[in-house]
């Protein structure tokens, strides 16, 4: 560099360089400007020397392998210059789109939407979406922020309480077990766990099965503790819906009569004072399950024996088989049962499935780990101003709500049951294809609706093993079609979640170039509690199911 700056001092010092430096000054002269010293050709010479000497600078760190530019703002107008200062909504954190992605431009437009207008609507902090079509991962992004103390946006990598989407991981360390035939799913749980006590019902002794168990149907309670309430609310619920069925039959009746007036007039009344009743008719109003003091246990439980005794020796609310009642608590119970039959601490054992689906970012959550891109979550106050959720300890629903993910290791979860489920029709056409991590008769059996069984996020369906169902259905032509589809919602201290599975509607004779998995998979997580998520994940689905037929 030194001998760089003297050659072009030197030159500069030069006849010619004085030549053209008299020039110049000459010309400097001219113009009727204070004469030039005698120092300025050095000092030119210098500042060439210097200019020169940062552009090879420049030039040698541009040898270095450039860095991956950052993924392009899908909201940001083309010709917009980033901001000087961090504005107070952050931009949409989006990882860099795959090719096969750029034919669902439109579904992802319109997704983007609706998640915004959700976000806005229920005005949560964060929100976190992933899809993924035919097993591959198309579109990830989040909302919003994961911390708003701190500004942290959310992005894809964020994790998050995914709550009662646990039960469906359950259900898979309890379907390799029966697999395995280490599980037995019909015999009284006692066989596993003795420390549960047996149970009676209005006198009669019961049994309690894995499989009444996981579909709701043990009479274990949730968390309102008191029975009265509970079955007054199911009784009213049941009547309410006696009430509806019985005003639809009656509407179709007067219509197939010819629409008379006076009957129409009759059908209104009979209406109008149906619907007085069930407004005045006083019943048994129970809690929000957000206003349950369980759901804010802060004490640490050791294993899942231990955490059995917050409810084995509360009475059943219904006799075993008989009704449908969510319950956690029954799938705390489950958690046990797995450590019996697997001779493994639940956690473990869980540990090894998370390993084997490639759901790295997948664990139990305790507030002592540091978890890497972990959100805070939120809820609003009595004065509906945000604040921070109250610390909570889950270890004593680990299995039924108490796990921590991200979008892109749900759908990871979700291709791999689909794939399971689906790989049986594709082996005839191609003997080469993998064995889904589930086979495909116990992935039939984990979809297929329960009779008596409720799925509350969705009326049109029914609960399944540790999983939501809707069947395909279509009452008349030109209108409405039901899709067949599997989901479960979560909703935890803070958070909400959904996991949603759309199958391709398959034709067995035009399979030859098609593999497993096929369908849509949605995957929503939220940093804000009572958020419903499933209606918005069936229509994102529907929307990427749109583009891929197109």
């Amino acid at each position: 560099m030194y001998r760089l700056l003297s050659a072009v001092t030197l030159r500069a010092a030069t006849p010619r360089g004085r030549t053209w430096g008299c020039g110049l000054r000459g010309a400097h002269q001219r113009a009727g400007l204070p004469p030039l010293g005698h120092g300025w050709v050095g000092g030119l010479g210098l500042g060439l020397g210097l200019a020169l000497g940062v552009k090879l600078a420049g030039g040698l760190r541009g040898a270095a392998p450039a860095q991956p530019p950052a993924a392009p703002d899908p909201e940001a107008s083309p010709q917009a210059e980033p901001p000087l200062e961090q504005s107070l909504a952050p931009r949409s954190q989006q990882t860099l789109a795959p090719p096969h992605s750029r034919c669902f431009a439109r579904a992802i437009e319109s997704s983007r939407d609706l998640l915004h207008r959700i976000k806005d609507e229920v005005g949560a902090p964060g929100i976190v979406v992933g899809v993924s079509v035919d097993g591959k991962e198309v579109w990830s992004e989040g909302l919003g922020y994961a911390d708003v103390e701190n500004r942290v946006p959310c992005k894809p990598e964020t994790v998050m309480r995914i709550a009662s989407i646990s039960k469906s991981l359950t259900m898979v360390a309890l379907a390799k077990l029966w697999e395995a035939g280490k599980l037995d799913l019909d015999v009284p749980v006692q066989h596993y766990v003795p420390e549960f006590p047996e149970k009676e019902y209005e006198g009669e002794k019961v049994s309690v099965t894995t499989r009444l168990l996981i579909s709701h149907l043990s009479g274990i309670r949730h968390y309102e503790k008191d029975m009265k309430k509970v079955k007054e609310e199911k009784a009213y619920k049941a009547l309410k819906m006696m009430k509806g069925t019985m005003a639809s039959d009656q509407e179709k009746e007067l219509k197939e009569k010819g629409n008379k007036s006076n009957e129409k007039n009759d059908f209104a009344k009979t209406k109008m004072e149906q619907d007085n009743e069930s407004k005045c008719r006083k019943h048994g109003k129970k809690k929000n399950d957000f206003e349950q003091g369980e759901l804010y246990l802060k004490e640490k439980f050791e294993n899942s024996i231990e955490s059995l005794r917050l409810f084995k020796n509360d009475p059943l609310f219904f006799k075993p088989g008989s009704q449908f009642l969510y319950s956690t608590f029954g799938y705390t119970l489950l958690a046990a049962i797995v450590e019996r039959a697997s001779g493994y601490k639940y956690l473990d054992y869980m540990q090894k499935i998370f390993h084997d689906l490639d759901m790295l970012t997948t664990v139990q959550e305790e507030n002592e780990p540091v978890i890497y891109n972990r959100a805070r979550f939120y809820v609003y106050n009595k004065k509906r101003r945000l604040i921070n959720t109250p610390y909570v300890d889950n270890s004593y629903k680990w299995a039924g709500g108490g796990f921590l993910s991200t979008v892109g290791d749900l759908l990871k979860f979700g291709n791999a049951m689909l794939y399971g489920y689906q790989v049986g029709l594709f082996k005839n056409s191609n003997e080469n294809l993998l064995p889904g991590y589930l086979k495909p008769e116990t992935m039939v059996m984990i979809w297929t609706p329960i009779p008596n069984t409720e799925m509350s996020w969705d009326k049109e369906g029914k609960y399944a093993m540790a999983w939501g169902v809707v069947e395909k259905k279509q009452t008349y032509g030109s209108c409405r079609k039901q899709r067949h589809y599997a989901s479960h919602t979560g909703g935890a201290v803070g958070a909400s979640s959904v996991l949603l599975v759309l199958p391709e509607e398959l034709d067995t004779e035009v399979i030859n170039n098609k593999v497993p998995p096929r369908g849509i998979i949605v995957s929503i997580i939220c940093n804000m509690q009572s958020v419903g998520l499933n209606s918005t994940a069936l229509k994102i689905a529907l929307e990427f199911d749109k583009d891929r037929s197109e």
